[in-house]
């Protein structure tokens, strides 16, 4: 079982090079008592693709959890703003 909920969802645009990327992960328990970390990535707007490791112990998928989380805002990416006008 998941002691805590781990989700992310980042975003890395710059229009001068036509670049609007994103990539989100998640760890979920899977039927087996294992636990996965389920990683998406690809251009805003589109499916994307997918990887999905595996591991005995909750410790060791937030370990790369939070590895990998650790790259992509060393590369720019950013949580997702929300403008309050836009709600309206």
């Amino acid at each position: 079982m998941i002691s805590q909920p781990y989700h992310l969802y980042v975003e890395r645009s710059d229009a001068s090079k036509n670049m609007a990327r994103y990539y989100a992960m998640s760890i979920e328990p899977n039927l087996f008592g294992d636990v996965c970390l389920l990683r998406n990535w690809g251009r805003i707007g589109t499916k994307g693709q997918m990887m999905v490791h595996h591991f005995r112990r909750e410790e060791e998928a937030v370990l790369l959890f939070l590895d990998l989380l650790k790259r992509k805002r060393a590369r720019g990416y950013r949580p997702k703003t929300i403008r309050r006008n836009s709600l309206l």
